[in-house]
C-alpha cells in the first residue's frame, strides 16, 4: 500500500539543531531560505534534545561516535575531563550541558549532516548515491 502524502511530508520533513548566536547556524538558515527548503529550527539550547534524541541523530549522521558531533574545544568538555570518557558519557554531557553539541546539524528524512562548511546541509536535498 502506498504512502498518504502526510506520511511523505513527514518522511522528508527539515529540522536544523540552531543556535541564533551561531554564524554558521545563520548561513545554513539563509541557504535553505534562499533555496526554497522550509525547515523546523530547533533551539536546542532551550529544547534540550535527550538521550534518546542524541542516539538517533548519530544513527542519522551514520556514525556511532559522539565525538563526530561534540564540540571539543569548548571549555565544559575539558572541565568534565571528557576526553577519555566513554560514548554513553559523551551522551550524557551533551543532554547536561548542550553547547557542546556540534551546530548545525540538519535533518533531512531519514539522513543529517553537520553543517561545518554549512553548504554541506543542501547535501541532503541531492539524491543518495
Amino acid at each position: 500500500m502506498g504512502r498518504g502524502s502526510r506520511e511523505l511530508e513527514d518522511e522528508l520533513s527539515t529540522q536544523v539543531f540552531f543556535n541564533p548566536r551561531c554564524s554558521k547556524c545563520r548561513t545554513v538558515r539563509a541557504i535553505l531560505e534562499e533555496k526554497g527548503h522550509e525547515a523546523e529550527y530547533v533551539r536546542y539550547l532551550e529544547q534540550v534534545p535527550t538521550h534518546e534524541d542524541l542516539e538517533h541523530v548519530l544513527g542519522l549522521l551514520g556514525t556511532n561516535d559522539p565525538r563526530d558531533m561534540i564540540r571539543t574545544n569548548e571549555g565544559i568538555y575539558r572541565e568534565l575531563g571528557l576526553a577519555s570518557a566513554d560514548r554513553d558519557a559523551l551522551i550524557d554531557a551533551m543532554v547536561q550541558h548542550p553547547i557542546l553539541i556540534e551546530r548545525p546539524i540538519v535533518i533531512h528524512g531519514d539522513r543529517a549532516v553537520i553543517g561545518r562548511p554549512p553548504e554541506r546541509a543542501l547535501e541532503l536535498f541531492r539524491e543518495p548515491n
